[in-house]
């Protein structure tokens, strides 16, 4: 594939790394503050010698590139997080001329294990109401969203799978929590990676579930496994959708 990576920091520069070293071409760098990134801005003149976008930008130029991807009818791989106002608009963008968008908060295949682990783990909870659910993240200081994308996913799968929770709260609470709130909470410092905990407290005992990354290069493996699986569709996907089709896969081979 010829890939163009949006927003060429840290992560730009392993998932450029994790792309070539599986084989395909970098076309172009496109990071507005990066002296490094061959451009500035994306373009449909840029996309002309490109098949997918994988994006790690910034939340305020997530629909704006979108829009240029898609219309040039490209594939764009979002792992920018902070723009899920737009998500209608995202999902009528990918059904223009043949291009099609991959999203997640989280594009670590070992999130994605953990999420489907979440997933049966909150369908348990849901008859042992004694348990009380919340989340805790950790990232590292220069992450611009809070909560993190993970987080909320993380928040919607035990929304899900536990009838007495309905809404997320992830502000700082000045009062007591309502028996329907789940309450995510976040903490930014250091050089963190990201550390994501899921407990399930009763007076007797709590249950963890906890995924710590040790680095960003899961990230970027995912993200480069995600632009490789929208190579020959069209639409709009999750990467629920990936791991569907992947476990799936897997199951008639055995």
């Amino acid at each position: 594939m010829r890939v163009i990576i949006s927003g060429y920091g840290r992560m730009g520069r392993i998932i450029e790394n994790m792309v070539l070293t599986r084989g395909h071409t970098v076309t172009a760098t496109v990071d507005p503050a990066a002296p490094e990134a061959t451009v500035k801005t994306l373009s449909k003149e840029l996309l002309a010698n490109a098949d997918v976008v994988i994006d790690f930008s910034i939340p305020e130029t997530a629909l704006s590139n979108a829009e240029i991807i898609c219309r040039a009818g490209k594939k764009l791989v979002m792992g920018t997080t902070g723009w899920y106002s737009d998500m209608d608009r995202m999902k009528e963008l990918s059904g223009e001329k043949g291009a099609a968008i991959i999203w997640s908060g989280n594009f670590s295949l070992g999130v994605n294990i953990f999420f489907s682990i979440l997933k049966r783990t909150s369908e348990i909870f849901n008859s042992f109401t004694e348990y009380d659910p919340f989340i805790h993240e950790f990232h590292h200081n220069k992450k611009t969203d809070s909560p993190s994308g993970t987080a909320v996913m993380l928040g919607n799968i035990v929304l899900d799978g536990i009838d007495r929770k309905t809404t997320i709260v992830s502000e700082e609470l000045k009062r007591q929590i309502n028996p329907e709130e789940l309450h995510i909470s976040s903490t930014r410092g250091g050089s963190i990676p990201g550390t994501h905990i899921v407990s399930f407290d009763s007076q007797v005992d709590t249950i963890e579930l906890k995924h710590t990354a040790r680095g960003r290069e899961g990230f970027a493996a995912g993200s480069v496994s995600a632009a490789e699986w929208i190579e020959n569709k069209t639409g709009f996907f999750s990467i629920d959708d990936m791991m569907k089709d992947i476990i799936k896969r897997e199951d008639k081979r055995r």
